[in-house]
């Protein structure tokens, strides 16, 4: 699906697809002017980035109409989010609090498939064994 070894996609791009895909699950579209109050950049740059997005076939976009995602997109756009929201949670449950989205941002653009696997496999076990965290969390005060 996503050919995240070798880049396929850029760091700017993947950005850009995660926020198409977070806006069209809650309103099924977005336009260019709100992708681009929301990644605080200009229009004119919204613009560009939509139209390699397009020219890769993961979004649907008119001139001056709305963006939709593709099929391909929408599977991307799926994985680019949850990627997000596992380094997310992982910088949580280290206890991160000061620069977490930026700290996400750096880190999920450069994790290994295989490292994310086994994040995600920390974050259950964690979740389902609060009393580790707990231990943690004591063990950190006192370091």
């Amino acid at each position: 699906m996503l050919d995240i070894e070798n880049k396929k996609l850029t760091s700017c791009l993947e950005d850009y697809l995660e926020m198409i895909y977070r806006t069209c699950i809650k309103e099924g579209y977005v336009r260019i002017n709100q992708l681009a109050d929301h990644l605080n950049v200009r229009p004119s740059s919204t613009t560009k980035v939509v139209q390699k997005l397009s020219e890769l076939g993961l979004v649907d976009y008119q001139k001056y109409g709305i963006i939709q995602l593709t099929e391909e997109g929408t599977a991307i756009g799926a994985f680019l989010l949850e990627r997000h929201e596992i380094i997310q949670e992982f910088l949580r449950n280290l206890g991160i609090k000061d620069n977490l989205l930026k700290d996400t941002e750096l880190i999920e653009h450069d994790v290994s498939l295989s490292t994310m696997e086994g994040i995600y496999i920390l974050n259950k076990f964690i979740s389902e064994n609060p009393d580790i965290k707990n231990k943690y969390e004591a063990f950190k005060l006192n370091f």
